[in-house]
């Protein structure tokens, strides 16, 4: 059972999407199983649906989309922080001055 404020598009995937925001402190089910976020996750991000090890392809939509960049938890925030794009430079705003 799965939270019905995320969205798996495909069985193949490892992630699933948050359909609304979602508040830090707020307790999402994940597979059946109960994970309070650190914190707040915006409309259209993603949360692990499983573990992910490092190194591992981020599956979206039955395909790989990047790789995760360390161990990810279930029910974690998967976004630039720990994910890296295999096909396009990952930006992030603190290389905004660089």
């Amino acid at each position: 059972m799965t939270d019905p404020r995320l969205l798996l598009l495909s069985e193949k995937d490892n992630v699933l999407v948050v359909c609304r925001r979602i508040e830090a402190g707020e307790t999402v089910l994940v597979g059946g199983h109960a994970q309070v976020l650190e914190k707040t996750v915006a409309l259209g991000h993603k949360l692990a649906r499983r573990a992910i090890a490092a190194g591992e392809k981020i599956v979206k939509y039955g395909t790989p989309i990047g790789s995760a960049t360390r161990a990810i938890a279930p029910g974690e925030h998967v976004h630039v922080h720990n994910l890296k794009s295999d096909y396009t430079r990952t930006h992030v705003i603190a290389e905004a001055g660089s």
